[in-house]
């Protein structure tokens, strides 16, 4: 099945268009990697479609199904910087939204041991690391145990020790059966975790497909900067 389906997606502000026509496939249980230069329209899409903001035009299928807000209920989502309270623990913050999202209380304890915040779920926001609140951010985006997940710059402002436990975390919630669609401009990022990815530039999908199709001889990185280089020149 398609967990998620996007064709010919169109936001425009005025005269600027965010989404200029976007189309992508995420296939059921797969981590896909949306990938593209700051500006090109990732957190959009993202955006878009959680029905956080409305489409100019396009298609979206969720789970299967014309996009519908009840389909909702089965996708977790952290988009941007985890919205969180200082003064309160992993284990409130957790309650606040099983309560939100109507999930069982008990749920949070799962989530907890798959972030790895157990040990520290008593200990205010406040005195967390950056590492530590995404991790917190996941936890509230599965305590609903979706089926799809939406991720947009998980590794941002993270250390290399962040970095890769972030990394091992994304694999893990494939590997336990959910869908995860990545947003990132790092390439590297990417790479480690990513099972097809999609290539967004000015709102468009200028690739999709496996890592090794859109290399040159082998070099992600130049294939990355041959897209571009295309769209620059004008290329369609």
């Amino acid at each position: 099945m398609t967990a998620l389906a996007v064709a010919g997606l169109h936001k425009h502000y005025g005269q600027h268009r965010a989404l200029d026509g976007a189309t992508l496939e995420v296939r059921d249980g797969e981590v896909y990697g949306l990938l593209g230069p700051n500006g090109a329209g990732k957190s959009t899409l993202m955006k878009t479609v959680l029905g956080l903001q409305r489409p100019t035009s396009g298609h979206i299928h969720l789970l299967g199904r014309p996009f519908e807000r009840a389909a909702l209920a089965d996708v977790g989502a952290l988009i941007e910087t985890p919205g969180l309270w200082p003064r309160l623990n992993a284990v409130e913050h957790l309650r606040i939204h099983a309560r939100l999202r109507r999930a069982p209380r008990s749920w949070a304890d799962d989530v907890l041991d798959v972030v790895g915040l157990a040990e520290v779920a008593r200990r205010p926001v406040s005195a967390y690391s950056l590492g530590m609140r995404w991790r917190l951010g996941i936890a509230i985006a599965l305590l609903a145990r979706p089926r799809l997940i939406l991720l947009d710059e998980p590794t941002n402002g993270l250390d290399p020790v962040g970095i890769r436990e972030m990394r091992h975390l994304i694999r893990s919630l494939a590997s336990d059966g959910a869908t995860v669609l990545l947003a990132s401009h790092q390439l590297p990022e990417i790479a480690h975790v990513c099972d097809r990815v999609g290539v967004l530039v000015a709102g468009r999908t200028r690739y999709q497909g496996d890592l090794p199709g859109m290399a040159v001889d082998g070099d992600l990185e130049a294939g990355f900067f041959r897209i571009l280089d295309e769209c620059d020149a004008g290329v369609r």
